[in-house]
């Protein structure tokens, strides 16, 4: 497994060994103490989730507040391109997003922190998530800021408008967000 920092030190890619033949191939996509050795960070994840969406579903930018979820987040089949905000008020990073194209083929993986903002577009014709997550999902907690907010001017790989949900059509700007200390 190789760990890469981006440009926000938090935030990591994780790109994993693979072993194949002419039968297929293999890969840990998840071990406790190689995640922990490797980052440093001692993380327990309580909720796997799973979700599957059509091109141009753009999912986010979410959050939760006093139940703050870090997120371990791959792809099995498809493409996204995953976008990941700091908003720890009190970060050098704050307002800052990070993008990594997750898909099937290359196999990453993002380790997206507790105190940062997530989400997503299906760059191919579908596209099927799995994540780990730190916290519970807690609906009364969860927020969400809009995914073209200008003050982040976050570049999606998209041609035309996205496919929101309710919920993400109706997020709030980054300046008028509840963000974290």
């Amino acid at each position: 497994m190789k760990v890469t920092p981006t440009s926000i030190p938090e935030v990591l890619v994780f790109e994993p060994t693979l072993f194949g033949d002419d039968r297929g191939f293999f890969y840990e996509s998840y071990n406790a103490r190689q995640f922990s050795q490797m980052t440093g960070l001692s993380v327990n994840f309580v909720q796997d989730n799973h979700s599957r969406s059509a091109k141009n579903v753009l999912r986010g930018l979410h959050y939760q507040v006093r139940h703050p979820q870090g997120k371990l987040v791959r792809v099995t089949s498809g493409a996204i391109f995953d976008v990941v905000v700091d908003i720890r008020a009190s970060s050098p990073f704050f307002g800052r997003w990070i993008g990594v194209e997750l898909s099937a083929d290359n196999r990453r993986q993002l380790w997206v922190p507790p105190g940062f903002a997530h989400g997503f577009v299906v760059t191919s014709e579908s596209a099927e998530c799995l994540y780990k997550t730190t916290d519970y999902w807690s609906p009364e907690h969860e927020r969400s800021i809009l995914w073209n907010d200008p003050a982040l001017a976050i570049d999606w790989p998209m041609a035309g408008e996205p496919m929101l949900s309710g919920k993400d059509s109706h997020g709030k700007l980054l300046a008028d967000a509840e963000v974290f200390p």
